[in-house]
């Protein structure tokens, strides 16, 4: 959605305030002009950065944006960043030495990947004494166009497979691609009449199945050593305009969930002679990954083998990253019942970024693609003008009575426990989700209130708790996986893997 100030508001505003930036856009890179999220990004210091970037660190940059429509090359863009900026308005930035930056998004992705192909920007300007009070305009030209990513390097054994759902195309109006990179075993091309079991992969907030040309040689060569189960490896692309879509049904992104369980898997297990069995399908994912891989088990629990969720996106709207977001909850999005802030982020220990940090930051990064948006176009009821509505009020942090009702049907706790009756026997043995208890984005709190209650269901094995692991370092080596996270998943997936093929010789 694009946001738009009223002209008599921006003029009156541009009248008020001396503008601090004069941009314009290169006709040699836009000789038809160009539209989108106009953003100016300082930073203190001079560093000579080639790029200006933003961080989970809150006030690390400062960045200001407005949104433009039909810019003519070479127009001069009065650019006011008191209008809408992070962590404050430009004006009461301390005088110093600053860096500058302008940068068009013109497809609206800067909230959920930042810089990307595609986008114009300009070179960065320094400015050794700036005081916002006095400083004449900065004149930015932006010249330049971000390249594509790199083409993935050519890996033996890895392959792109692309697939067009009839269920998200008929959703959505107009074709939908489902993407996977494929990990074949090395043997794979030798035992043609061979079938082998899959470990379907899901990547965090950001992420691509662009992993597997990164990770497939060395899940190849563990494979070759003898040290990983043969198996196929899919990395799934959950990626998409709105944010991460974590393979859930919903009424805003679609029938994700659906489409990968009734369509791409199908085709999948057709094209790459996987073993079309539940015991044969396993599911593992970091942070946003492990929250879709979670999901993905207890709403298919036929279908799934088990799951390795780590460190996955809360998993008990008891505790929402600090919000009770559960029916009822009187709390605010940015503070809790006795007052203090929700702190969301730290480093070392240390809390670092507040809620309210984050969200304001997102607020001017983009209202599409960032994480909080993206929470709500997957759990959140559609609202008057099709959009979904949000969960708290970003300017007071009040939550939505409607938005917390809407929501329960995607608490895994509340779905897990709800359902025990039908779902315990389902479930058992398919759950090992790991978390830090220093989880970078506190996401330990709800994992430690869905783990207590399968443990008071007898299943203490579901869950691990890492004594001072965060969101980064989890799958280094530590006691229980002396050889690192991603060996012991897949030793886990070799003993289930075992055990189905067990009960097949049997039948």
């Amino acid at each position: 959605m694009r946001y738009f100030l009223p002209a008599f508001l921006l003029l009156a505003t541009l009248c008020q305030a001396k503008p601090l930036f004069h941009i314009t856009l290169d006709p040699a890179i836009a000789p038809k002009g160009g539209s989108g999220r106009l953003f100016v990004l300082m930073a203190k210091g001079i560093k000579n950065r080639e790029r200006i970037t933003t961080s989970f660190t809150p006030g690390a940059t400062w960045f200001a944006a407005m949104e433009f429509e039909n810019i003519a090359p070479g127009q001069v863009i009065e650019f006011n960043p008191d209008l809408q900026s992070y962590p404050k308005p430009f004006s009461e930035a301390p005088a110093g030495e600053w860096e500058f930056m302008a940068l068009l998004d013109p497809n609206h992705s800067f909230a959920s990947g930042g810089q990307d192909a595609g986008d114009l920007y300009s070179s960065v300007i320094a400015v050794a004494d700036w005081n916002p009070a006095t400083a004449a305009p900065i004149a930015l030209s932006i010249s330049k166009v971000t390249p594509p990513r790199p083409a993935s390097k050519v890996v033996d054994g890895v392959e792109l497979v692309e697939f067009t759902s009839p269920m998200l195309t008929a959703f959505w109006g107009r074709p939908i691609v489902m993407q996977a990179g494929i990990v074949l075993p090395p043997s794979y091309a030798k035992h043609k009449k061979t079938s082998y079991p899959v470990c379907y992969r899901v990547h965090g907030f950001g992420g691509t199945h662009r992993a597997a040309w990164t990770q497939g040689e060395n899940i190849r060569k563990q494979i070759d050593d003898g040290k990983y189960l043969e198996m196929v490896h899919v990395f799934l692309n959950a990626s998409f305009p709105t944010g991460h879509h974590v393979f859930a049904d919903s009424v805003n992104n679609g029938p994700w969930g659906a489409a990968l369980t009734q369509e791409f898997i199908p085709f999948l297990e057709k094209k790459y002679r996987l073993v079309p069995n539940p015991g044969a399908r396993f599911l593992t994912g970091h942070s946003s990954g492990g929250w879709s891989t979670l999901w993905l088990q207890v709403a298919y629990p036929d279908f799934f083998g088990g799951t390795w969720p780590t460190a996955p996106d809360p998993v008990d709207f008891h505790s929402f990253t600090g919000i009770d977001a559960t029916p009822s909850s009187p709390q605010f999005a940015y503070q809790k019942l006795d007052g203090k802030p929700v702190w969301l982020v730290r480093q070392a220990g240390k809390d670092v970024g507040s809620m309210n940090d984050f969200v304001r930051q997102e607020e001017v990064a983009g209202p599409v693609g960032g994480q909080m948006a993206s929470f709500d176009w997957v759990f959140s009821p559609k609202g008057p003008d099709g959009r979904p509505l949000k969960l708290f009020n970003r300017a007071t942090g009040e939550q939505n009575p409607e938005v917390q009702q809407y929501w329960i049907r995607y608490d895994i706790r509340r779905v897990v426990e709800e359902n025990w009756d039908r779902l315990g026997p389902k479930l058992r043995g398919k759950i090992r989700l790991v978390v830090g208890s220093a989880d970078t984005f506190h996401l330990e709190e709800a994992a430690k209130l869905f783990c207590g209650f399968l443990t008071s269901k007898g299943r203490e094995d579901a869950c691990e708790i890492v004594p001072d692991r965060d969101h980064s370092n989890l799958y280094q080596p530590y006691d229980s996986y002396k050889e690192g996270l991603a060996l012991r998943i897949d030793q886990e997936m070799q003993h289930q893997y075992s055990r189905y093929l067990g009960k097949s010789k049997r039948r």
